[in-house]
């Protein structure tokens, strides 16, 4: 998503009036929320059984049957109880009559989170939040024919069964890198923590500087130590690169910078991945001040967190977004589903794609979501953005 590149636009397409999408929370966004691009190839149904209630909920004759997939319990539990809140209030402000959303615990087992589901007759799950946990429901899920919209951001996850919607740390390092090279920045050093994460994360280092045409001059691994951190970065080479990418979160990045600005100079530019969004109090460090990072403009997060305090009492955490365009999402589709059919898995490829509060995305053909992102600047005052995110794709 490089500045200035083409792109196409979403206002190419017609968009798709919300009707009761239009919600309080989009305001004057209703009309681009939907926008609708060519009808896709259809896929033949896969020939499973479609499974049949046999415990728990009520008969439905006029909802389709949803499942969210959620850690309530465990040490995510904090988290997927946000995630199942925003769910409800996005089906609240939809009104979303012709669907019935259950949750479903995925801290006691996401695999059997997933058999209860089934039984229980759900023809979609949204969830589960981690990537381990998606590749237990994928299992059952895709034998009974019932799509997943996971909120993974492991690329390894999506299947033929699975989309993810969740934040890409690729497309995130690729728009930044093209962002600085498109200010001039051309060498790039990076710092690259332990796990899939950072191996993920300085393979996409090396193909977007390749991409932007600029060059990776040193990457260095380490471990969360202070000792192995200032390791790390006495190995980077001295007036070498023009801006070092710190692929971890804020707690890393504030005790490598002063580091990095001693190593290399204060020229250089510290550049960050999409982790940084969910930590706001960023902003107040000065370390960090001048540091780019890309991720989803957050305006309209921020309408959403007014209303879901006003309705729980407590503030979101950032992924609670992802339920509230889930359920988006299905409403939208829902209203070409028929009761009683399968879920409609053709309407995820609508190459106009969707929108909610994370702005504009669109499933690939990989099965995961492409979004419209962001640049944002640290600094005092909550930030800047400075470099918008397009409009399209």
């Amino acid at each position: 998503m490089a500045d200035g590149a083409p792109r196409r636009q979403l206002g190419m397409f017609a968009p798709r009036k919300l009707g009761a999408i239009c919600l309080a929370l989009l305001l004057g966004a209703c009309s681009t929320v939907a926008p609708r691009g060519p009808t896709p190839v259809s896929k033949p149904p896969k020939t499973v059984e479609k499974p049949t209630p046999q415990t728990g909920l009520p008969e439905d004759k006029e909802r389709h049957r949803v499942a969210l997939l959620v850690p309530l319990s465990g040490p995510n539990a904090a988290v997927g109880q946000s995630i199942a809140n925003a769910a409800a209030l996005a089906l609240a402000d939809t009104g979303g009559k012709t669907l019935r959303i259950t949750n479903y615990d995925t801290g006691a087992g996401a695999d059997a989170a997933a058999r209860k589901a089934l039984a229980e007759g759900n023809e979609l799950f949204l969830g589960p939040l981690l990537s381990d946990d998606v590749r237990a429901v994928s299992t059952s899920a895709g034998a009974a024919g019932v799509p997943v919209i996971a909120f993974s951001n492991d690329p390894a996850a999506a299947s033929e069964d699975v989309w993810l919607l969740g934040f890409s740390p690729a497309q995130s390092i690729d728009r930044v890198v093209r962002y600085a090279k498109s200010r001039g920045l051309t060498r790039f050093a990076g710092l690259i923590p332990p796990g899939l994460y950072g191996r993920n994360a300085s393979n996409m280092l090396l193909r977007a500087a390749d991409a932007a045409g600029g060059t990776v001059v040193s990457m260095q691994n380490y471990q969360r130590t202070p000792a192995s951190i200032a390791a790390a970065i006495a190995k980077l080479p001295k007036d070498k690169y023009d801006a070092v990418l710190i692929a971890d979160s804020g707690r890393i990045a504030i005790a490598s910078a002063p580091l990095i600005r001693k190593n290399s100079g204060a020229a250089v530019r510290i550049l960050g991945t999409e982790l940084w969004n969910a930590e706001p109090s960023l902003n107040n460090s000065p370390v960090l001040a001048g540091a780019w990072f890309a991720s989803v403009d957050d305006s309209m997060f921020t309408q959403f967190t007014t209303r879901y305090r006003a309705r729980y009492g407590r503030t979101p955490y950032r992924l609670a977004s992802l339920g509230y365009d889930a359920v988006l999402l299905t409403v939208r589709i829902s209203k070409d589903w028929k009761v009683g059919r399968r879920f409609p898995i053709n309407a995820l490829s609508d190459e106009g794609g969707f929108a909610g509060v994370d702005g504009a995305f669109r499933f690939a053909k990989s099965h995961i979501a492409e979004r419209a992102l962001a640049v944002h600047q640290l600094g005092a005052g909550g930030g800047s953005i400075v470099s918008p995110a397009p409009t399209g794709f």
